[in-house]
């Protein structure tokens, strides 16, 4: 279990090779979203492997490492690639960089990641307000003695996503004509794809896109009282609902295809809070 100290211990190192930038903004860019850190105003990238105690980054589209620098006149610190549980890592592992970001100074986080749409009206390359999740593993950040310094032990989960940016990037959203739905994210470990049976049943559950990340940042930043953002690229269709085979290179593809409305719906959000 990682104490108060190791979160310490990581932040100090971050800070030294930041030297006097204090970061406002934590953006978490998920599979073959990392192009928007690129946009980023005198970056400092960061690697994970000079982080003490941070693991590293496997997933395919996943640069692993932080830049930090102004973006939209924000000061953000944008992780090019997270941890996931399927790579072997604890919750608590995956949630670290956002208790760290928080030392740091952070107040808001942006999370992003590509998902398989459930709901039939979805298309791939569509983005999706989150605007709730379920989480059927049991794998939670906060298992284990509580850290009173983050947050207290029994958080609540009302309004996990912040209500006024949901309300700007609906805007944000109809004044650049780009498709946002407003749906349930439903969490599954990975790092298989689900069945057709497990979709059908997401789908009666309520859920509208599944993905394998995203959920231990939400509760850990939850518990720290950040204000959150969280944006789902519809990167595929999920498992039963068209008559092929799933794969990383479509994933990673529409993410490619789809990086103007996601950076203008980013980019304008940041500018205008």
């Amino acid at each position: 279990m990682l104490t108060y100290a190791n979160y310490q211990e990581s932040a100090g190192t971050i800070q030294a090779k930041l030297g006097g930038f204090t970061p406002e903004w934590l953006i978490v860019l998920g599979s073959g979203l990392g192009f928007l850190a690129d946009e980023i105003d005198d970056g400092i990238a960061i690697p994970y492997g000079e982080i003490p105690n941070f693991p590293a980054s496997t997933a395919p589209g996943h640069a692993g490492r932080f830049v930090a620098g102004t973006l939209r006149g924000k000061r953000v610190l944008a992780m090019q690639g997270r941890f996931h549980i399927y790579e072997g890592y604890s919750a608590q592992l995956a949630a670290l960089p956002v208790r760290v970001a928080k030392l740091l100074g952070v107040h808001s986080m942006i999370v992003t990641n590509a998902a398989g749409g459930i709901n039939l009206s979805y298309k791939a390359g569509e983005l999706m307000l989150i605007e709730d999740f379920i989480r059927l593993a049991f794998h939670n950040p906060l298992t284990g003695p509580n850290i009173p310094e983050f947050g207290e032990r029994f958080p609540d989960m009302s309004k996990t996503f912040d209500p006024e940016y949901k309300a700007l990037a609906r805007k944000i959203a109809g004044e650049r004509a780009i498709t946002l739905h407003e749906g349930v994210y439903i969490y599954a470990t990975g790092p298989q794809y689900e069945t057709p049976a497990e979709i059908r049943a997401f789908r009666a559950l309520g859920a509208d896109a599944v993905g394998m990340s995203t959920m231990p940042e939400c509760i850990t930043a939850n518990h720290c009282k950040m204000r959150i953002l969280g944006v789902t690229l519809i990167s595929n269709m999920a498992a039963g609902i068209l008559d092929q085979p799933l794969t990383e290179k479509e994933v990673l593809d529409t993410a490619e295809a789809s990086k103007e409305p996601f950076s203008q719906l980013l980019l304008d959000f940041l500018e205008q809070t």
